[in-house]
C-alpha cells in the first residue's frame, strides 16, 4: 500500500493506492479538504472599515498607513503549509505506510518537506513539483505509474 498526498494552500487530497495480485492498481480518496483562508484573497479577509486608518499626510500631520499588509499574506501561507505538514505527519503515521509519493506546487513544496517530521520525511519516496489537486485520480496515479 502506497499514499499519494496532492496539495496546494487551497487543497488537500490524500489518496490509497492498492494493488493485487493480477490487477491494475486501485486508488482510494482517503482523506480531502478545502481551505477557505487558502483560497481568500487578503482584501476578502480584512476590510479598511471607514475611520479605522487615519487621512494623514497634510502638512503638519505624519503620513499614516492605509491597511499595509504587514506581511499576512506571508503569514498565512506558512500557517497553511505548517497544517499541510502537520496533517501528512499524522496520515503517514496513523496508515502506517512504507512509502509515500506527494505532488504539491513549487511555491511549497521544498517547504511543505522541511515541515514534516523527519520519520516521515525518510519514507517519501517519490516527490512531483506539481500542483494535481484540480486533477482526476485516475490522471494522479498515471502520473506518478509513470515515474517509477
Amino acid at each position: 500500500m502506497k499514499i499519494i498526498i496532492a496539495a496546494d494552500l487551497g487543497h488537500f487530497r490524500a489518496y490509497r493506492v492498492t494493488k493485487e495480485p493480477l490487477e491494475s492498481p486501485r486508488i482510494t480518496l482517503i482523506e480531502s479538504y478545502d481551505s477557505i483562508e487558502g483560497h481568500a484573497r487578503l482584501g476578502e479577509t480584512l476590510s479598511d472599515a471607514a475611520g479605522r486608518f487615519g487621512r494623514g499626510g497634510g502638512k503638519n500631520e505624519v503620513a499614516k498607513g492605509y491597511g499595509e499588509r504587514h506581511n499576512i499574506e506571508l503569514e498565512t501561507e506558512k500557517r497553511l503549509i505548517k497544517t499541510i505538514a502537520k496533517d501528512i505527519n499524522s496520515l503517514i503515521t496513523r496508515e502506517k505506510c512504507r512509502k509515500w509519493h506527494l505532488a504539491a506546487g513549487e511555491k511549497i513544496n521544498r517547504r511543505i518537506i522541511e515541515n514534516l517530521k523527519p520519520e516521515v520525511r525518510a519514507r517519501l519516496d517519490k516527490n512531483i513539483t506539481a500542483d494535481l489537486t484540480g486533477m482526476d485520480r485516475s490522471e494522479i496515479l498515471n502520473i506518478f505509474s509513470n515515474r517509477d
